[in-house]
């Protein structure tokens, strides 16, 4: 038995080193960090248009050492070839939901066990690191047991950052509900903590510190609601004001921040007024909302795939009436939002917010790459899946942010090493990334872009192709 205490032991962690005892008793330092060392690449840093040309990258254990276009002295390290390929820095996914499979909510209320949705997230992890993601922000579902699983090695996936339980009113968009419920029953999604109703002050404080205790790094609010949902009109005005500030004094506790599903535009400026930092969807974004946002230091993220000039064709929208006529008015709203997000650009993160399949969320991160491309431009949508999704999870502070030893979404000493290595140029052909044309009715999607030549994730390789 070893005759030091678990207390040294951890000491010894917190140094920053580990020994080892030799046959003399004598306590040894472990060997240096590993290192790897990425030559005859052309760097897009995350930031910046114009990509660092013939440079080379140094890793030192998860972090990022050195970025030069000189030569980099590490006679000890792994050496990879770039070839001549774009290193990037991983992708970040700002508002998915890992634990949700489909195919509809009802389903998985009333026919759904813990272990289904545990299965699917794992799933759903491993598929997202293996599309370039390296970091995923889950806006609603999760709670902290995959982000274990995954820090730990068990299952591959990406930086994980779970909202656990939606936050919403009776009615809104974070009832689940069966239809004969009765307010404040025990649901399923309530048992898991992945949907709570909160219907005062009081509610919202309880739960949203639950929601800290199980695991989230931020809070998340539902207050407009849907177009395929069951109980809420898209106009949904859920949520007092008082009731919002409450989530916002909630994560200010924890040194947090608070995420809101807004639609509409009074739905967007009370969030902004209440202190939300992070604006879903945002539908009804304009000058006005912009102007508020930059002074206020906001986010957006939205999932382009609403614009598809075939959403009203899509089967959970076109067979519903209700849900049709929703779609119909919500369209007709939120037309202006390409045209004002041009004219008056703010911070917008990457968003997919796929419900459904492992293999149907495939395709739809790859058609909303393609969108963001098609709306925006290469060089607009590389920093939105990069640094700007960065400096969203960031919010979550020094308290709940599980990853605070470096910066993510960007290429630059002190980062973490998150990185990609493409084929070919993504600011000249964005689809090198790993974008699909077609979202309903599109083939099966490989496991991982054939074009993402390798996936670094904290300074371990997941993908190489590159021999």
């Amino acid at each position: 038995m070893h005759n030091f205490s678990r207390a040294a032991g951890f000491s010894l962690v917190l140094a920053g080193f580990v020994s080892v005892v030799n046959s003399s008793g004598i306590a040894q330092e472990t060997s240096e960090p590993k290192q790897t060392l990425f030559t005859n690449v052309h760097v897009f840093d995350g930031v910046n248009e114009q990509r660092i040309e013939n440079a080379s990258v140094l890793v030192e254990g998860n972090l990022i050492k050195t970025v030069s276009t000189g030569e980099i002295d590490a006679p000890d390290a792994e050496v990879i070839d770039g070839g001549g390929r774009t290193l990037t820095p991983g992708f970040i996914e700002t508002h998915a939901h890992l634990m949700l499979m489909g195919p509809s909510l009802p389903l998985m209320e009333s026919n759904t066990t813990w272990e289904d949705f545990g299965i699917h997230g794992t799933r759903m992890a491993e598929m997202y690191l293996m599309q370039g993601f390296t970091t995923v922000r889950d806006a609603g579902g999760g709670n902290g047991g995959l982000r274990r699983a995954i820090d730990a090695g068990q299952i591959p996936g990406p930086r994980y950052y779970p909202s656990a339980a939606f936050l919403g009113t009776r009615g809104g968009h974070a009832d689940f509900a069966n239809f004969t419920a009765p307010p404040g029953s025990e649901t399923n999604f309530s048992r898991l903590n992945m949907a709570q109703e909160v219907d005062s002050v009081a509610d919202v404080q309880k739960y949203g510190r639950n929601n800290f205790r199980m695991g989230a790094t931020q809070l998340k609010y539902m207050q407009s609601g849907g177009v395929v949902s069951a109980f809420d009109p898209w106009q949904l005005l859920a949520g007092s004001k008082a009731e919002i500030e409450a989530a916002v004094q909630v994560a200010n506790e924890y040194g947090s921040y608070v995420m809101a599903h807004s639609y509409r535009k009074e739905a967007i400026l009370n969030a902004l007024e209440a202190g939300v930092k992070s604006i879903e969807h945002g539908f009804s974004f304009d000058c006005e909302i912009a102007e508020i946002m930059n002074e206020k230091g906001a986010f957006i993220t939205t999932n382009l795939t609403a614009f598809d000039p075939g959403l009203l064709d899509i089967p959970a929208v076109a067979s519903v009436p209700s849900s049709l006529a929703k779609a119909k008015s919500a369209s007709a709203t939120f037309a202006g939002y390409i045209d004002n997000m041009k004219k008056c650009p703010v911070k917008r993160g990457f968003q997919t917010d796929c419900v459904g399949s492992v293999e149907a969320c495939n395709i739809q991160i790859a058609y909303e790459k393609y969108l963001n491309n098609d709306f925006f431009g290469a060089y607009t949508s590389m920093v939105t899946l990069t640094s700007t999704g960065g400096e969203i999870v960031a919010l979550s502070g020094d308290f709940m942010n599980p990853y605070t030893d470096g910066k993510l979404g960007v290429i630059e000493e002190g980062a973490y090493a998150d990185i990609l290595l493409i084929d070919g140029n993504p600011l000249d052909d964005f689809s090198v990334v790993g974008t699909g044309d077609q979202w309903f009715g599109a083939d099966p999607r490989p496991d991982s872009p054939e074009t993402i030549r390798l996936i670094m994730k904290d300074g371990e390789i997941f993908k190489n192709t590159l021999n």
